[in-house]
C-alpha cells in the first residue's frame, strides 16, 4: 500500500538514502495513515548511527537532546522531525526507561522493542510498508496486540498500559485477550509512572469517541490512577433520578459530554462527593446534601496529586461546585451566577448540567430538559441584549465614584457592588446618571 508522504518526510528519507543509509518513516505516523488520518507528526528510523546522522543534515538546525537515545531531531521550516537510529533497549529497570540502548543495523531489531503491532509498521516509498509483527491485519480488526510477549512488554514500560487504554479509546479498538491480561496483572506498575505523564494520557483517554468503554471495561486500570472512584463502582444511589450504579451515571455522564479535557474530568469527578455524604431518609431513598462543596475538595488532592495546572484545577472546581445548582428560569438569579462566575464558565456549566440529566433515570427527565432549556433561554436573551450582571458592564465605574469626593477603596468597592445588586434586581436602571444620583445618595449615608 502507498503512503503520501509529505515533502518534507521526501526529504528527510531521500537524503539519507543519498548518504547510502537505510531509512524508514516509523509507528504513529504509518498507523494513522493507513487509518486514512492526517499524522500530527511524522518519526523517522535509519541504520545511520546519531553522528552520521548530524553529518547528513549539516545544513540544517539539528537538536541532539535526545542524542543518547540515538535520536537527532532535524529542523526543517521551523518543524522538528526526529529521526532514530534503529535500536534494540536494555533492561527496563524503572519500568519506564530502558537502563541502555544497543544500536542496531537491522530494522527489525527496531520494531520488535515497540509497543504495539499497529506502532510497529515502518514505510519507504521503494518498499512500501514493512511489517513484520502482523500490525496491518490489526489494523484492519481493529486490534491492540503487543509485540512480542505482552506481560514483558509491560513490565519495561508501565505507561503502555494507559496508552493501550489511550488507543482503544480513541479508535475504538479492541484489546487483544492477552495483551489484556497482562494489563491487569501489571496496573500496579503504573505507580512508578511520573504524575505528569499519567495526567497527560488521562486526558487524552477521556477524550476519545470511545471513552464509556475503555471507563466500563478497565474501571480496575482508572482505580490505580484515581483510587477514590472505587467507592463508586458498585454504588447504588437509591433514588428515582438515577437508574445505574454511580460510577455507571459517572461513565454515562462523561461520554455525553463534548471531548474537551476540562467538561470529561468535570463529569469524572463531578460526584465523587455522593459517596461520603449519602443520607437515607425513613422511606430508604438517598439524598446528598452537600455533596458537591464535599467532591470540590476530594477533586482539588486527585489534581493535585496528578499535578495538573492551577488553571485546571480552579475551572474544574467551579463546575463541580457548581453543577447540581437548581437553577430556575429567573433572570435574577441566573445574572448572579453570571456576575460570579461569569460567561464562559456558566455557558460549560450549562453543558454540564445537561450532560448530567442525560445520565440520569427517566424520572422527571422532559420536566428537566425543559427547565434546561428556558434557563439557556434567559441566558442568551441577556447576552444578545448586553444586560448588565457584572461590574464590568455597569454604567459607572470607580472613576465616577471618586469624582463624587470619595476616595476610600473599600468605600468606592462597597457603592459599586451595591449599585450592581440593585441594577440586577431591576431596583434601577442601568443608566449611568440614575446610578449617580443613587450613588451620591449613598455617599450621605456612608459618610
Amino acid at each position: 500500500m502507498k503512503i503520501n508522504l509529505p515533502e518534507k518526510a521526501k526529504k528527510i528519507i531521500d537524503i539519507l538514502e543519498k548518504n547510502l543509509f537505510e531509512c524508514y518513516a516509523v509507528g504513529g505516523c504509518v498507523r494513522d495513515s493507513l487509518l486514512g488520518l492526517e499524522p500530527s507528526d511524522w518519526d523517522f528510523t535509519t541504520n545511520a548511527r546519531p553522528h552520521e546522522i548530524e553529518e547528513c543534515f549539516c545544513d540544517f538546525k539539528t537538536l541532539s537532546i535526545g542524542k543518547r537515545y540515538g535520536t537527532i531531531a532535524v529542523i526543517i521550516d521551523g518543524k522538528p522531525y526526529e529521526i532514530t537510529t534503529y535500536r534494540y533497549d536494555g533492561e527496563y529497570t524503572d519500568f519506564r526507561h530502558p537502563d541502555k540502548v544497543n544500536f542496531s543495523k537491522n530494522l527489525k531489531d527496531d520494531l520488535s522493542r515497540r509497543d504495539f503491532t499497529v506502532n510497529a509498521m515502518a514505510y519507504n516509498p521503494k518498499e512500501g510498508i514493512v511489517d513484520y509483527f502482523g500490525g496491518e491485519k490489526d489494523l484492519k480488526y481493529k486490534v491492540i496486540r503487543c509485540v512480542g510477549d505482552a506481560d514483558n512488554r509491560f513490565k519495561e514500560d508501565a505507561l503502555r498500559i494507559l496508552r493501550a487504554l489511550r488507543f482503544a479509546s480513541k479508535y475504538g479498538f479492541s484489546i487483544e485477550l492477552q495483551t489484556q491480561k497482562a494489563i491487569f496483572d501489571n496496573k500496579n506498575l503504573i505507580n512508578n509512572i511520573s504524575a505528569e505523564r499519567i495526567s497527560v494520557e488521562l486526558l487524552q483517554l477521556l477524550c476519545g469517541n470511545y471513552v464509556d468503554v475503555v471507563l466500563r471495561m478497565y474501571k480496575e486500570i482508572v482505580a490505580v490512577i484515581i483510587p477514590e472512584l472505587s467507592v463508586t463502582f458498585n454504588f447504588d444511589q437509591r433514588s428515582p433520578h438515577h437508574n445505574r450504579t454511580l460510577y455507571k451515571h459517572i461513565v454515562c455522564a462523561v461520554k455525553n459530554i463534548e471531548a474537551d479535557p476540562i467538561l470529561r474530568l468535570t463529569m469524572l469527578l463531578h460526584d465523587i462527593g455522593k459517596p461520603i455524604t449519602m443520607k437515607i431518609d425513613k422511606n430508604g431513598r438517598g439524598h446528598f446534601y452537600n455533596h458537591p462543596k464535599v467532591g470540590v475538595g476530594i477533586s482539588i488532592r486527585i489534581m493535585k496529586r496528578l499535578c495538573l495546572s492551577n488553571t485546571v484545577i480552579d475551572e474544574v472546581s467551579i463546575l463541580i461546585f457548581h453543577h447540581d445548582d437548581r437553577l430556575k428560569p429567573d433572570k435574577i438569579m441566573i445574572k448572579h451566577l453570571l456576575n460570579e462566575i461569569g460567561l464562559y464558565e456558566f455557558k460549560r456549566l450549562m453543558k454540564v448540567q445537561y450532560a448530567d440529566i442525560c445520565a440520569q433515570s427517566n424520572y422527571k427527565r422532559d420536566e428537566k430538559f425543559a427547565l434546561h432549556k428556558e434557563v439557556m433561554n434567559l441566558y442568551n436573551s441577556i447576552v444578545e441584549n448586553g444586560e448588565c450582571f457584572s461590574l464590568d458592564s455597569l454604567e459607572i465605574n470607580g472613576k465616577d465614584i471618586i469624582s463624587l469626593g470619595v476616595s476610600r477603596g473599600e468605600i468606592i468597592g462597597k457603592i459599586l457592588n451595591e449599585l450592581l445588586e440593585m441594577v440586577i434586581c431591576k431596583q434601577i436602571e442601568n443608566d449611568k446618571e440614575q446610578l449617580l444620583y443613587k450613588a451620591k445618595e449613598m455617599i450621605n449615608v456612608l459618610e
